[in-house]
């Protein structure tokens, strides 16, 4: 019997483990509807984290239409980033993680994945476990550690098969998540909505305009958070221009109806809540719909860890270290769980607090890689075995990134570190992400045009031959 070279070893299969691991998607591999983005991105979304974010709008004094304002500009940035970098994943065919060796190198991309992708990856898997577990130990009175475990059980396996399981069950998690927080919703405004205006003398008060500004960057950190995965689920996509455009569409709709929607319900909880702890403040509320609303928020936890620990995986292969995808998935929910443990309590401040460091560190990091796809040929698809090319040691998107990173450092606004520009302007509100952003930007607009900062050997540089990716399992 003949083997079809042609034929896709993966192809669309749900009970196939998934044998690709950072390798560039060939053609005979391409498959699946744009309309998939909007399904891993809206399940993804109904989370309650962003609920969490949401609960703190009074804390800071705002009005109810500032809250919401300051969500919906957070949001439709965020979600204009990940349609942006969503688009790219078809386009090139790899996951984001590696698009970034184009500006920063091979090895030069090794430092900031590993902080941004592997250990964001692990903290978002150990937040979200940690709300989960809460959701389901509230509903079943069994202890935590026992219902994070099953949680944690169930997301590994997941994530071991891959791609094509984890895009059926976001679009399963859907249909099932969405009617419930439906009833949330419905059961919240009835129960203990209000309309509340601003109040200078909340706990968290630092002006209407710094309050703001700090709760809007928020929402926006949540997504500039998922962007250095977003290329993880398209890059299986058919690369035409209508599947370009159309996942776009998809990803920033997906993501925005629901940090919009789940957001403003926060609002709406944490202004009539009478416990300090978001789980405990929701099934107050819900009263005889505690029920739902806490199978609600345990099923989330899965939709959003799906991609947290898929995507930690790619990472830590992206770094290469000799493990299989399956071997840092385990790895990757070990870790999550322990965490999830030790931060069980104060779950809150701790969450904000990793959401602001994620974010600082991120915002850079997207910022060259768009810049780099855009400007400087990245998008060009005959350029891709440069990403795989070991000879690029360092390039100065490094520079850019790091940079970037440095120069928002006197703006960092957070219980872990205040920089001394937030110290002496309070008022001002966190304006870090945005700063680390434009000087990213601006350090990559005057260094892409030179030549890379180490090749290796003699090695090719842009536009000349490199060697072609080859397809590996295990790296």
């Amino acid at each position: 019997m003949t083997h079809d070279a042609s034929a896709p070893r993966y192809g669309s299969s749900v009970t196939k483990i998934e044998p690709f691991g950072v390798d560039h998607i060939p053609d005979n591999e391409r498959h699946g509807k744009p309309r998939s983005q909007f399904f891993v991105w809206f399940a993804a979304g109904l989370n309650f984290p962003i609920i969490l974010l949401g609960f703190s709008a009074a804390w800071f004094g705002l009005s109810f239409a500032g809250a919401v304002t300051a969500i919906a500009i957070g949001a439709a940035l965020g979600s204009l980033l990940m349609a942006i970098m969503s688009r790219m994943g078809v386009r090139l065919g790899v996951p984001q993680q590696i698009q970034a060796r184009g500006p920063l190198g091979f090895f030069g991309n090794f430092l900031p994945v590993a902080y941004i992708n592997v250990f964001a990856g692990v903290g978002w898997a150990a937040v979200t476990v940690i709300l989960g577990g809460k959701a389901f130990a509230e509903l079943t009175h069994l202890p935590f550690w026992l219902c994070a475990g099953a949680l944690t059980a169930i997301q590994l396996v997941v994530a071991i098969y891959g791609y094509n399981m984890i895009n059926y069950l976001q679009q399963v998690l859907t249909y099932v998540l969405t009617p419930l927080f439906l009833l949330i919703t419905v059961v919240a405004v009835v129960r203990g909505g209000s309309l509340f205006h601003a109040d200078a003398k909340a706990a968290g008060y630092i002006g209407s305009t710094g309050g703001w500004i700090t709760f809007s960057g928020w929402f926006l950190s949540f997504l500039v958070a998922w962007a250095p995965f977003a290329s993880d689920y398209s890059r299986y996509l058919p690369d035409t221009p209508e599947v370009v455009t159309r996942t776009a569409w998809y990803t920033g709709l997906g993501n925005f109806v629901t940090i919009c929607w789940l957001g403003i319900l926060g609002v709406v909880v944490g202004g009539s809540a009478t416990s300090s702890d978001t789980i405990t403040a929701l099934h107050q509320l819900a009263g005889p719909f505690a029920v739902p609303a806490l199978v609600a928020v345990g099923l989330s936890a899965l939709a959003q860890n799906f991609l947290n620990v898929y995507g930690g995986a790619i990472s830590v292969q992206t770094l290469k270290i000799p493990v299989s995808r399956s071997q840092a998935v385990t790895v990757i929910c070990l870790l999550a769980y322990v965490i999830s443990l030790w931060g069980a309590s104060g779950t809150e401040d701790k969450f904000k607090v990793f959401l602001n460091l994620t974010a600082y560190f991120i915002a850079p990091f997207a910022t060259v890689l768009l810049l780099d796809f855009y400007l400087g040929g990245r998008s060009d698809p005959s350029r891709i075995a440069e990403l795989y090319d070991r000879r690029r040691v360092l390039d100065w998107g490094v520079v850019a990134w790091a940079g970037g990173v440095a120069a928002s450092v006197p703006f960092w606004q957070s219980d872990f570190y205040t920089g001394p520009f937030s110290k002496a302007h309070p008022g001002a509100g966190d304006l870090s992400m945005f700063v680390a952003a434009t000087a990213g930007a601006v350090l990559y607009l005057l260094t892409y045009r030179l030549k890379p900062l180490w090749v290796r050997d003699g090695a090719t540089t842009a536009g000349s031959p490199a060697p072609n990716p080859t397809v590996r399992t295990g790296s």
